[in-house]
């Protein structure tokens, strides 16, 4: 019996004898099947590979976690230390037990929040490891949870996960895709976390969406709107994506209104 994992997604599955036939997550139109094919792996193989976690200081209070040699979709899991609690936010498929001390050195985790399912990878399972820390799924996007377990928490709109840490939906990319807000981050002046919610650009001044990001399909304009009003509540001057290095540095909430003009005036006729 074995926890597989997709190896184009990094989704790590519910315990069985033989790996699925497919992967519903690859199945769905925001994302795809691996140009070899369905392949599939699991936490043993990959250590056998020589798979680990790099961790790297974002900003203070910030650690940018990333598996290398790159797995899956290649995101980078952030850790956000707080006076009240570590929150896990986004995630990654591996975990071993370097990376299990390495964290609890740094608090441990009270808290597992992720953006969006592309992301869900071995939430379950970093949660075990961490005494069964709550692992928050928004309701509008349970059916695309592989592995349930009783620490999945749903939830919808917003809820304070602690002091100051907020997750927002913001919907798009997924209906409960989501942001974390850090009232502390930036110098107390606001940090928002957003996986590929909200996309940070190349030129690093602005964002941008999509409704599938790998087969380049754009939302609709009421969708840009419904994000921009989600965080509109939020003071933020910084924002992180889920690779590192695609940071909006400053100005970020005001980046995200001219961004959404930006892209409505674009998109429609």
């Amino acid at each position: 019996m074995e926890n597989y994992i997709c190896m184009t997604c990094g989704t790590q599955y519910a315990t069985r004898e033989e790996p699925p036939d497919q992967c519903v997550i690859c199945e769905d139109e925001r994302q795809y099947i691996g140009w070899n094919g369905q392949q599939w792996t699991a936490l043993t193989d990959m250590k056998a590979a020589g798979y680990r976690n790099e961790f790297r200081e974002l900003e203070r209070g910030l650690i940018g976690i990333r598996t290398t040699p790159g797995f899956a979709i290649g995101q980078m899991a952030i850790l956000a230390r707080t006076l009240g609690g570590n929150v896990l936010w986004d995630c990654v498929s591996y975990i071993d037990g370097e990376t299990i001390t390495k964290i609890m050195e740094l608090g441990g985790i009270q808290a597992i929040a992720v953006s969006h399912p592309h992301f869900y990878s071995s939430i379950v399972e970093w949660s075990h490891a961490f005494e069964n820390a709550p692992v928050y799924i928004p309701e509008a996007d349970k059916q695309w949870v592989q592995r349930p377990d009783p620490v999945i928490r749903h939830w919808r709109d917003s809820v304070k996960l602690l002091p100051g840490v907020t997750l927002i939906q913001c919907g798009g990319h997924f209906e409960g895709s989501a942001v974390l807000h850090l009232a502390d981050g930036a110098n107390n002046r606001g940090v928002l976390l957003v996986g590929d919610t909200i996309a940070v650009a190349q030129d690093r001044k602005h964002v941008s969406f999509m409704w599938s990001y790998p087969n380049l399909i754009p939302l609709p304009p009421s969708a840009i709107r419904r994000i921009a009003e989600a965080v509109r509540p939020y003071a933020f001057d910084r924002i992180y994506s889920a690779w590192h290095g695609k940071v909006l540095v400053e100005d970020a909430k005001a980046a995200v209104e001219r961004s959404a003009e930006r892209y409505i005036r674009q998109i429609q006729d």
